[in-house]
């Protein structure tokens, strides 16, 4: 399981829960390198002194807020606790609602949260308070230096967190071009609501989701295993190892990829990473 990003209590009147939180999610994103087209060579980012041209090592950067122009106030950890210590230790409960009144676009992040020492009779309590009434409590917490809005909601023995938009981060819909309101002003019959309807009744299934899969992920894997399969790789050379070079100056050619390429009846691109004449050569 993966180790707690937060550590602290959870508060609801003069009850104090010790909790941790957990990432709840497991996204399968593509690890992607950058590489320069012209030799396929890793492209790396750089913190540098923008007056100097220096590179910084982590350990010498702080924090700093521009006050005015190229003044700044520098922050350490300790600043950020100290500027709220109960903040930054407490998730604070605020009210309790009913979960279907809160609008879907305000939620972002899920989260678990895990009692800490001596917190599993708390904890216990408030996750059947709420499985009981059907409400979720709205807190606020401090991640990462920044205040969220949260909600908490039970999902079966576990209370989770979900970190939500503050409704000042949400943008209006003025300078949008959007069909007026009602069926008369945006031109839709009641017949064509009708079968619009009839469709989303075909549709209409208990939530599962399970039977969602992410088919761009499934179907890009199979389009990488299928290039590794017929060969279509390159191999960089290591920082420190010094790349071979052929009689003629140039890089030594994949001769593997590009002999089944030629068993496979497809002829092979010249190599980009060599003169035209030395490419009309080879």
């Amino acid at each position: 399981m993966a180790r707690a990003l937060w550590s602290g209590s959870l508060s609801f009147g003069l009850v104090s829960v010790p909790v941790e939180l957990r990432p709840a999610e497991d996204r399968r994103d593509f690890a992607f390198t950058m590489l320069d087209k012209h030799d396929l060579s890793p492209v790396g980012n750089k913190r540098y002194n923008k007056r100097s041209g220096k590179e910084v090592a982590w350990g010498d950067i702080v924090k700093g807020h521009e006050y005015e122009d190229g003044r700044y106030v520098v922050l350490t950890d300790a600043d950020f606790k100290k500027a709220n210590v109960k903040a930054t230790q407490t998730i604070d409960i605020h009210s309790f609602v009913k979960a279907g009144d809160v609008p879907v676009w305000f939620f972002e992040t899920p989260y678990y949260l895990v009692p800490g020492k001596r917190g599993a009779k708390s904890y216990a309590l408030l996750r059947e308070t709420l499985r009981d009434t059907g409400l979720v409590a709205v807190a606020q917490i401090v991640l990462h230096t920044t205040q969220h809005l949260a909600a908490i909601a039970v999902n079966g023995a576990a209370l989770m967190l979900v970190i939500m938009r503050y409704g000042s981060e949400l943008r209006g819909t003025k300078g949008l071009e959007l069909p007026p309101a009602g069926l008369k002003s945006a031109g839709v019959t009641a017949k064509d609501l009708q079968l619009a309807k009839r469709l989303v009744d075909d549709l209409t299934a208990e939530w599962d989701p399970k039977g969602f899969v992410d088919s761009y992920h499934r179907d890009l894997l199979a389009l990488i295993k299928k290039k590794i399969k017929r060969g279509d790789t390159e191999r960089i050379a290591e920082p420190d190892e010094k790349p071979a070079r052929a009689s003629g100056g140039g890089k030594v050619l994949d001769l593997t990829a590009l002999l089944k390429r030629s068993l496979a009846g497809k002829p092979a691109a010249p190599a980009r990473h060599l003169p035209a004449r030395r490419r009309k050569r080879a």
